[in-house]
């Protein structure tokens, strides 16, 4: 069973730049489709980007445009290129398995995530 770890986040101001790094364990990395998500205090926990199996990648409205996730499969590690950061990004970000069937992350368990700040 695949297994987490997310890393990367930290306080940057708005319109900064920051890179997660997703790094998973267990096999079949690479035949999973993986989703970030992210909650911010008070809120639901969101989809924020995916990418398949084959590198197809889809965004949250909110993020097209300023966020990239992308994989590299030899390194069992999934990315998330933040640019122009918005006070309202402030949250806590997750990686997942993800099925594109349900919309939702395929497990209940979570890793701890890391948190990113931006300041106005």
């Amino acid at each position: 069973q695949v297994q987490f770890v997310e890393s990367g986040g930290g306080l940057v101001q708005a319109g900064g730049s920051l890179r997660l790094s997703c790094a998973a364990s267990g096999s079949a990395f690479s035949l999973n489709a993986i989703g970030w998500y992210r909650q911010a205090p008070g809120k639901q926990r969101e989809l924020v980007a995916t990418i398949s199996s084959g590198r197809l990648t889809s965004y949250a409205i909110s993020v097209k445009g300023r966020f990239t996730i992308s994989r590299d499969n030899a390194k069992n590690t999934v990315y998330l290129q933040m640019n122009n950061l918005k006070p309202e990004d402030t949250a806590v970000y997750y990686c997942n398995t993800h099925s594109f069937a349900t919309g939702r992350a395929t497990r209940d368990y979570w890793g701890q995530g890391t948190q990113v700040t931006v300041s106005s």
